[in-house]
């Protein structure tokens, strides 16, 4: 984990600007028909064209067998995130919920952000998870200020999520970012009020609940990428990039 200097996080706010730019134009592009390949080539154009690096494309974090062989991390329905668009790509159908999870590279500054948005018409049960899984992001968001710890978040998030009965995934978590895509600390979507690592100024994190219609479980595909539920069920996935600064978190991923 490193401090990042004024100089730094205004570097990492515009990458955070650019950032949500990519993510808002490749969701407008997401409707019935459209395949996944075409959703991972406007996200690629899009950071090019701002001069910017594809975060995730050829990236190979720790124990992976490969590098990531995409731009864009598509997770459609059951998928909790980490579908490879490029590989077995697929067209989407009306009633889908879909992830969307990218990041870029700009002046060697990370950012990282995720939104799941419907394509067409989707049922009332899908509309809810979407909704309270971008609530929990933001009620975690709520508590990254001086002081707190990555268990305050972590607390905040499942208690949030607990009356709503959804399945909080555990194997997977937010992460320091900046300097590179995952830095330390690890930021569980759970956990217990005070434990952890002690956030101070200067600290730039992702925070990503993800949350699953039925059972936390998961399972991992062979393709050393893909998380799915273990039940079938459909799961939803929100990120930001933000600073914790002295008066309070500043979310960076937003135009």
């Amino acid at each position: 984990m490193t401090l990042k200097t004024d100089e730094e996080k205004e570097i990492l706010r515009e990458a955070g600007r650019r950032l949500a730019v990519v993510l808002e134009e490749t969701a407008k592009l997401v409707r019935p028909g459209v395949s996944t390949l075409e959703l991972n080539q406007k996200a690629d154009d899009i950071i090019r064209e701002f001069g910017d690096k594809p975060a995730f494309l050829d990236y190979k974090p720790y124990g992976a067998p490969r590098p990531f062989p995409a731009t864009l991390c598509i997770a459609i329905n059951e998928t909790v995130v980490h579908g490879i668009p490029t590989e077995d790509p697929v067209e989407l159908v009306e009633g889908d919920i879909i992830g969307l999870d990218t990041g870029l590279i700009h002046k060697g500054f990370y950012t990282d952000s995720g939104i799941t948005v419907p394509v067409g018409e989707i049922d009332e049960s899908a509309r809810k998870l979407i909704n309270i899984t971008r609530e929990a992001l933001m009620v975690g968001i709520k508590q990254a200020r001086t002081g707190n710890t990555t268990g305050d978040i972590g607390h905040a998030i499942e208690e949030f999520v607990k009356p709503h009965g959804y399945g909080i995934v555990r194997e997977l978590c937010g992460h320091g970012v900046g300097k590179a895509v995952h830095e330390e600390p690890s930021i569980p979507n759970y956990g217990r009020a005070g434990e952890g690592a002690v956030l101070v100024e200067g600290m730039v994190i992702a925070i990503e609940p993800m949350l699953n219609e039925g059972s936390k479980e998961v399972v991992f595909e062979p393709d050393g990428y893909t998380v799915r539920t273990k039940d079938g069920s459909r799961s939803a996935h929100f990120e930001h990039t933000l600073v914790v600064t002295k008066d309070g978190p500043e979310i960076m991923t937003k135009k």
